[in-house]
């Protein structure tokens, strides 16, 4: 990735969902990813809050890559105007390149294959696939009741502490996009081993 800029991985739903700060909130993290200069990595689709996030970055100046398999950008829901679009032949594929090409990863409110996305990211950073750090991006307290099952795991020994705090929770965009930075290290250092 030397060369780049600060790539950040956003991880969210492909619909609007039931409220409107979900829309927004969408449109306000793409408008500080761009206005920081920075470049969005995301799934490819137009749809939704990716297609939200994507045209906020793209809006704002920021450049955006997306990363989409062939059977979905066949049923036209890849986003035409973004800087770069990958076509690729799986969700595998897709998943890898997303993840080699960010210095950083965000969840949005998302449905199942925001959480698939989110939890496998995690995964690889508790199993030392990387080090990079992985932000929850909250509105109207969307993901508590997740975090309150996830402590759950951790009283009931399934998860420790430390895994815990691999994820940083925030509903201030500028706060949760300034912590993942600070947490990144050097850009320009290549840390995603293998997969």
């Amino acid at each position: 990735m030397s060369g780049t800029p600060f790539s950040v991985a956003v991880y969210c739903g492909s619909r609007n969902g039931a409220r409107p700060a979900y829309r927004d909130l969408a449109l306000r993290l793409g408008t500080a990813i761009g206005r920081r200069g920075w470049q969005l990595v995301y799934g490819g689709g137009r749809a939704g809050l990716m297609g939200a996030v994507a045209d906020a970055t793209l809006a704002a100046g920021g450049t955006v890559v997306g990363v989409i398999p062939e059977s979905l950008m066949n049923l036209e829901v890849g986003h035409a105007g973004l800087t770069e679009l990958h076509v690729v032949q799986t969700m595998h594929q897709r998943k890898q390149m997303m993840a080699e090409r960010s210095h950083a990863f965000i969840a949005m409110p998302g449905g199942i294959g925001t959480f698939e996305e989110l939890f496998e990211v995690w995964t690889w950073r508790h199993l030392a696939y990387h080090d990079r750090p992985i932000g929850l991006l909250d509105v109207e307290g969307y993901w508590a009741p997740m975090l309150k099952f996830l402590h759950h795991s951790v009283a009931e020994g399934f998860m420790g502490d430390d895994q815990m705090a691999m994820l940083h929770t925030d509903d201030q965009v500028e706060r949760l996009l300034d912590t993942l930075a600070a947490r990144a290290g050097d850009p320009t250092d290549d840390n995603f081993s293998q997969i």
